[in-house]
């Protein structure tokens, strides 16, 4: 059976991936009572990291992409810790880490590409969610973007 979220995913064109191995000594995702915390998930293209540092070789609607990217494995992530992401009853928050020179300051905006898709997926009650976005010196990889989510559940 079709779920609201699964014709929203196949409207869009997505077909979520299956949960990536981890690059480090970490889990993809912890689950503790109501709440999945997914680990960090560096931008991907073409199976490999998205690399680019925003405000010296990568401009803002490109790393946006790369956050929407980011996302859609986000998801796959969550479902493959839930079963099924009708299971989700809010996204909790978002942190974002952006790839970033010392002078760029639009953080905020590269993140909403995770954050646009997320609303688009569940929907303004379940998707609407606090985060943080922020520069850093640089991310695993060389990756433009990081992103963690944190999530509750049934």
């Amino acid at each position: 059976m079709s779920t609201p979220i699964a014709e929203r995913l196949s409207a869009l064109g997505i077909t979520l991936p299956p949960v990536a191995v981890p690059a480090a000594a970490y889990v993809p995702f912890v689950r503790t009572g109501s709440l999945v915390f997914l680990s960090g998930h560096i931008a991907k293209r073409d199976g490999k990291a998205w690399v680019g540092q925003l405000g010296t070789d990568m401009d803002t609607d490109t790393a946006k992409a790369a956050a929407r990217a980011v996302a859609i494995d986000l998801l796959g992530t969550l479902q493959a810790a839930v079963g099924d992401l009708s299971k989700v009853k809010r996204i909790v928050k978002l942190l974002s880490l952006v790839n970033s020179a010392p002078t760029y300051t639009d953080h905020h905006l590269v993140t909403n590409g995770a954050s646009e898709l997320i609303g688009q997926v569940f929907g303004p009650e379940i998707g609407a969610h606090a985060r943080a976005a922020f520069g850093v010196a640089q991310l695993p990889m060389g990756a433009c973007v990081e992103i963690e989510l944190i999530a509750e559940v049934e």
